[in-house]
């Protein structure tokens, strides 16, 4: 009994314990879903304050991207209004061009249909005249052809006469004022005196009784004189001087200061005579050293061979229509240097050309040639500079002028001579280039008469105004030019002029 009681109760233990147990765990229950229902409350009420976030926040970020839609979008319709408005205006442009284009078309075509007619017409009126002419005048059409060639030919001429005369106007005046220019230039810097030499010496004696002691006894002395120097020794009625001419100025220079040494000394016999004809020969040799010298240091042309200063000292004793040939040596190399640095030539060539040119002259009596040949010889022979030969012979156009610096010669020897007072010549020489400078003229037809005026630097031609017209008259002007500087000689430039004139004369009665 006590077992089953015992049993009973531990059953009823058991049972309390697990009403207990489940007591305790319906309330652990009830509070842990409470606890869980208050914190779903809580995600709940988080949830919400967030979706309320998330919803304010996406309504603000689609309104800024609706705004910016909008503008784009507004944007957009204002470029494109504008881009049509462009294309309409493009449109009634490229439509006006259009309609331009279609009107030019048309009055093209109207010219051409125009232009057809014309030239139909003109055909048919040039048929029509060539027919009248050839029925009128008997010619057939390739006479016709040919006289209408001719005067086309004429017209030609005519016209190309005329713009050449007008080229030449206009190039003339150009190198004209610059040629003056250099010109002028170089002679305003250098200046130089103008003497007028003679052929002939005059050697001074203190009385007529020593005409009769330099004649000697039958003559001997004078005999002895001539014999020595190789000059003629004129003595006649002239008062107190004896004159000595001789083809050789170098030997009447000789001639000139063994006189004046043999009248001072007063003893004249044929051996003393032959000691002062060899003193004065190497006193004059001494002042042509001296002279060249002196004018290869005044131009400034150094280290020439001691030959060719040899030569060119015996030009202090040559003259040229009166002009000191080494004068006029010294003179033209300066003006040759001035006249070359002015345009850019090479001024020692040009110096050493102008100074050496007349150097032939020193032997041009001695030896066949000119002096121009003769010099340009002697400087290659002295192994001168080969520019400097070609200068000097070319001077005078013996030889066409290769280069610049030669013309630059030519140049300054012709402004040296042709210096008013420079040089003189013989009446006959002036009366006969008169005559030849008029002969010129009046040889060319259609010239009525022609004269030499101004010392010969200048030429008028008259015409016949019947015969030659304007443009003949020029082509007279320049043949009767060329045909003086191809055949004469003479310093400085002659002006030439024709002159053409008509004259109507009636009388009222």
């Amino acid at each position: 009994m006590s077992t089953i009681l015992m049993v009973i109760v531990g059953l009823a233990g058991l049972l309390v314990g697990a009403v207990v147990g489940f007591v305790v765990r319906r309330r652990q229950d009830a509070t842990s879903l409470q606890e869980a229902e208050e914190k779903a409350n809580r995600i709940l009420v988080e949830a919400e304050s967030q979706q309320k976030e998330l919803l304010l926040r996406a309504k603000e970020e689609t309104f800024e991207m609706r705004s910016a839609v909008e503008a784009e979008v507004k944007e957009r319709r204002s470029e494109v209004s504008r881009t049509e408005q462009r294309l309409n205006q493009k449109e009634e442009g490229i439509d006006r061009k259009a309609t331009q284009l279609e009107k030019r078309e048309q009055e093209l075509k109207d010219r051409e249909t125009e232009i057809a007619r014309i030239r139909a017409e003109a055909d048919e009126l040039r048929q029509q005249q060539a027919d009248e002419i050839q029925r009128i005048a008997g010619l057939s059409v390739d006479d016709a052809r040919n006289e209408l060639l001719a005067s086309i030919e004429d017209e030609v001429r005519e016209e190309a006469s005329r713009r050449v005369r007008e080229m030449e106007k206009q190039v003339e005046a150009q190198a004209s004022q610059r040629a003056r220019s250099i010109l002028a230039t170089a002679i305003q810097r250098y200046t130089a005196e103008v003497t007028a030499e003679t052929t002939v010496s005059v050697v001074p004696i203190p009385s007529d009784e020593m005409k009769g002691r330099i004649i000697g006894r039958e003559g001997r002395n004078i005999r002895a004189i001539e014999a020595a120097t190789g000059v003629d020794v004129i003595i006649d009625d002239t008062p107190d001087a004896i004159t000595v001419s001789a083809f050789d100025p170098v030997r009447r220079e000789v001639a000139r200061t063994a006189l004046q040494s043999l009248v001072q000394d007063g003893r004249i016999h044929p051996t003393r005579i032959e000691d002062a004809v060899n003193k004065a020969r190497r006193e004059v040799d001494s002042l042509m050293a001296e002279a060249a010298e002196s004018a290869s240091v005044d131009v400034g042309v150094m280290n020439l061979h001691p030959e060719v200063m040899k030569t060119l000292g015996r030009l202090k004793y040559r003259t040229s229509y009166g002009q000191n040939v080494l004068q006029h040596s010294i003179e033209t190399g300066h003006i040759a240097a001035m006249i070359a640095r002015e345009i850019g030539a090479d001024v020692d060539i040009a110096r050493a050309g102008g100074f050496l040119h007349d150097l032939g002259k020193a032997i041009d009596h001695e030896v066949e040639g000119t002096h121009a040949i003769l010099g340009a010889q002697i400087l290659r022979r002295f192994k001168g500079r080969e520019e400097v030969a070609h200068c000097v012979e070319a001077h005078h156009e013996e030889v066409p002028p290769r280069t610049v610096e030669a013309v630059v010669v030519m140049m300054a020897d012709a402004i040296s001579g042709g210096r008013p007072g420079a040089r003189r010549e013989s009446l006959e020489a002036y009366i006969k280039r008169l005559e030849t400078l008029e002969h010129i003229a009046t040889s060319r037809k259609g010239v009525e008469a022609a004269f030499a005026i101004q010392a010969g630097r200048e030429l008028r031609i008259v015409v016949k105004p019947e015969s030659v017209d304007d443009l003949e008259a020029m082509r007279i002007a320049r043949d009767v030019s060329q045909q003086i500087e191809e055949t004469m000689e003479y310093p400085g430039q002659i002006k030439v002029t024709v002159v053409r004139e008509t004259r109507a004369t009636e009388y009222a009665k």
